[in-house]
């Protein structure tokens, strides 16, 4: 009940609160609260964190960021500039999308896109008037896995996807750290990436940061869950995009979603359930995570050559 609860700082007995230390559950005022990477701790337990642990450790092993925003800001950055030149190139129809963006196998196309060869190889393809080869993962092409995160064609796309990595982002890094946030981000768009190659059609070029983000948010609903946080908002975004996700068409890669999704899932399995000190195990497990990955990879393109 409200009675039994504290109603005064532990520090100042004269000021109401109804704030808690993450910590140790003291009552604390405005002037105790010390921002942690979740919720607020006291002066005792900080003092008593930074005995424990070095002071430039974070929650799960890694190196703190001083600034939790910086990577999020390259992130942004590399998918503007790569945004920037497609625009330039002119957006909807120009080989640096179908060199960047993820296609299962190669295609041979007329130059307008409007017209496919289908059985016609690479070789062929370069004799056939009018006709251009567009690269696949499958026979080659494996930057694709990469790239195709960092790539956009509409401004509404990369706008919405950058805006949402911007408010995820941080958070997920002051407690990770900058290291373990970069892996979560890039590993979990290449699962996304892998969940495309095994589950779109053959004849389409996929691109876009959302496997990535969906990543961050399966990662952050599990170290939610970790640290006793309330996963509600983060779940109701997680519903929001994946509604989005069935009633946006077509032209929406589901298949990233979902694979980013459990991609970032595990990883935050990884630095989260590791027990605490262990940091080579969690490397070891993530070394286990990208050969599963690795031989996903190989064995789609097994079975189309």
């Amino acid at each position: 009940m409200d009675e039994a609860l504290p109603t005064v700082c532990y520090n100042h007995p004269d000021r109401p609160t109804r704030i808690m230390c993450r910590r140790c559950g003291k009552p604390i005022c405005g002037e105790c609260m010390v921002p942690a990477a979740v919720g607020f701790q006291c002066p005792s337990c900080v003092s008593g964190g930074l005995k424990e642990t070095r002071q430039y450790q974070a929650r799960f092993g890694g190196k703190q960021s001083t600034n939790a925003r910086i990577t999020s800001i390259v992130i942004i950055a590399i998918n503007a500039v790569v945004w920037g030149i497609i625009q330039i190139a002119g957006p909807w129809r120009n080989t640096i999308i179908e060199f960047l963006g993820l296609s299962p196998v190669g295609m041979c196309q007329d130059s307008t896109g409007t017209m496919y060869y289908p059985g016609v190889g690479h070789a062929l393809c370069d004799g056939v008037a009018g006709a251009v080869w567009i690269p696949g993962v499958a026979d080659g092409a494996w930057w694709q896995v990469f790239t195709s995160i960092f790539t956009h064609v509409s401004f509404l796309h990369i706008a919405a996807n950058c805006l949402t990595l911007w408010f995820l982002g941080p958070p997920l890094e002051a407690i990770l750290g900058r290291v373990r946030f970069v892996v979560t981000y890039l590993v979990s768009g290449i699962i996304g990436s892998l969940a495309v190659y095994w589950l779109s059609g053959m004849n389409t070029i996929s691109y876009g940061g959302s496997g990535s983000l969906f990543g961050l948010m399966g990662a952050l609903i599990v170290i939610f869950l970790k640290l006793k946080v309330d996963v509600r908002q983060i779940l109701m975004w997680l519903g929001l995009n994946i509604v989005i996700t069935f009633v946006g068409g077509a032209s929406i890669s589901w298949q990233a979603h979902l694979g980013g999704l459990v991609g970032g899932a595990l990883l935050a399995c990884i630095w989260a359930l590791t027990p605490r000190g262990k940091t080579r195990q969690q490397w070891d497990w993530v070394a286990v995570l990208s050969v599963v990955v690795i031989a996903g990879f190989v064995g789609r393109t097994m079975l189309l050559l």
